[in-house]
């Protein structure tokens, strides 16, 4: 949903997101407004993105006065779904003047009160990948007559482990990570194939094709050194998030007006990655990060947004709008 705030004669126009998705995980915070749907809470702090924005909202709409025109994306599927790219691909840029757009993300790393934002790298590229050992299963008791994929998958996951310290570049970002292995029903049988997934997470796309054509390499050597093969799938997900040096320094000084400027952090990029990558695309803007204090970790069961940091966010969004309709 865009909701659409515009004031004056001007043509220019800012979008402010907010990603209202939750994730599959059930709460286990003791607070009145805990999840009441097993399996489903807002583990990442997108209720208060939500939230905040509402606030700005309100308060532009009823209180404020400036030239220009204020879009307010609520986006869905941030995790994993690739929610912006749907609303781009249903012509978010098309139907609304949007020249430069901007994103703010709870962050349990900072104190409420503070602000991160720096130019660069703000969140990295994420993608999936997904390995079938295709063996030849049998009895255990006979392991010579059959092709048992499971050292075979434990060879492959020990070479995943050397691409980063020995294919990509010491100064190049990157994260591989195998997640998951499944193989195997009983304790006498060797299993016909066994299964491996993960994340790759890179600073650069460049870097994204160099360790996926790697990983397709290894898994198909290895299987047919052993007589086994591969069936390797590499799922790009979304792009690194990457602030242009502008608009980022715009962002921090707004919130140098709202917290002082002692309270605005730098922010050296995160491996988690980010679909308003996709918006970063399209047009200028900068993500960034809301002081969470000292609350749980990001996708934990028991995170919770901080509420003190409601209206030093909506702030933050009302004074970005009056300054960019004001340059």
């Amino acid at each position: 949903m865009v909701g659409v705030i515009r004031k004056g004669t001007a043509r220019r126009g800012i979008g402010l997101r907010a990603d209202m998705d939750a994730l599959p995980v059930t709460e286990t915070n003791d607070v009145p407004h805990v999840s009441t749907t097993p399996g489903a809470m807002h583990a990442c702090g997108h209720d208060g993105h939500t939230t905040m924005l509402l606030a700005a909202a309100e308060h532009l709409a009823l209180r404020c006065e400036f030239d220009g025109a204020v879009h307010l994306i609520f986006q869905p599927a941030e995790e994993g779904n690739a929610g912006a790219r749907a609303m781009i691909e249903d012509g978010l840029f098309d139907r609304f003047t949007i020249d430069e757009v901007y994103a703010l993300h709870s962050w349990p790393g900072l104190d409420v009160g503070q602000f991160g934002v720096g130019p660069g790298l703000a969140m990295g590229s994420s993608n999936r990948f997904y390995l079938t050992v295709n063996g030849r299963g049998g009895h255990a008791a006979m392991p010579h007559l059959n092709v048992d994929p499971i050292p075979i998958a434990a060879e492959i996951v020990q070479a995943f482990q050397t691409i980063v310290s020995r294919t990509v570049s010491p100064t190049e970002p990157a994260v591989v990570s195998v997640t998951t292995i499944n193989g195997g029903e009983t304790t006498n049988a060797i299993p016909s194939n066994c299964t491996l997934s993960g994340t790759v997470r890179t600073a650069t796309e460049s870097a994204i094709e160099q360790i996926s054509d790697r990983m397709r390499q290894i898994s198909e050597q290895v299987c047919r050194a052993h007589g086994a093969e591969a069936d390797f799938r590499f799922v790009r997900t979304y792009p690194p998030t990457i602030n242009p040096p502008a608009q980022a320094e715009f962002a921090r000084t707004v919130m140098a007006s709202v917290v002082g400027e002692d309270q605005v952090l730098g922010h050296e990029g995160a491996m988690t990655g980010e679909d308003f990558s996709f918006m970063l695309q399209q047009r200028p803007g900068a993500y960034a990060f809301i002081g969470n204090g000292g609350r749980a970790a990001l996708h934990s069961s028991n995170y919770d947004f901080n509420d003190d940091a409601t209206a030093i966010g909506a702030t933050f969004w009302v004074r970005l709008v009056e300054q960019f309709c004001a340059r």
